[in-house]
């Protein structure tokens, strides 16, 4: 049982790298089959078709970042910090390319062309970091430790896009560092 486990584990995997490489219709199962080196057939086994390997993707990709949230949550307790703490990470997996790009952002800008139940994952994924970051941000302004030009709600929004978008950037420029230069001044403007 642990090795179908594994084997499901590096398909999803793969899946993940040639999303974030090319987006949702770049690939197809010849592709995983080549780098996984197994046969097409027993993709299917596991992912009965592209759209359920990819809803098992985001599902997946959503239950980590809900725990890295938590994490956050039980070893940073300065909001500011926290949001430092995000930016870093995606600063770092831009820097090293482990993870150059959000795979929801990416599926996002594909939304109208993707099947229902992965619209349905990648929302979600949105709505979950929304509510993570608007939680933050009020937390934040209740210690007096930020300061915002609008609500925590419309902050969030905007501090998402602004990271989505400076990778969007990043990967644009083929610079790295143009994500920080992008959200290290976005740090600075609702930190007190």
């Amino acid at each position: 049982m642990g090795n179908l486990k594994a084997r499901a584990d590096e398909i999803l995997a793969c899946a993940r790298s040639l999303i974030i490489r090319g987006g949702y219709n770049s690939f197809s199962y010849a592709d995983i089959s080549s780098v996984v080196g197994i046969r097409n057939a027993s993709i299917h086994h596991h992912f009965p078709s592209k759209s359920d390997l990819v809803c098992a993707l985001v599902s997946q990709y959503r239950e980590e970042a809900q725990a890295g949230f938590a994490e956050l949550e039980r070893n940073v307790s300065d909001p500011l910090e926290q949001l430092r703490a995000y930016v870093g990470y995606w600063e770092g997996c831009i820097a090293d390319a482990t993870h150059p790009f959000c795979v929801c952002a990416l599926l996002a800008s594909e939304l109208p062309v993707l099947p229902e139940a992965v619209v349905v994952e990648v929302r979600a994924h949105f709505r979950g970091l929304s509510d993570w970051l608007t939680s933050v941000l009020e937390r934040g302004v209740a210690q007096g430790r930020l300061i915002l030009a609008g609500t925590a709600r419309a902050e969030a929004e905007t501090f998402m896009a602004t990271v989505h978008g400076a990778m969007l950037s990043a990967r644009a420029y083929g610079n790295p560092g143009t994500f920080g230069a992008i959200t290290h001044p976005l740090l600075d403007r609702i930190a007190v």
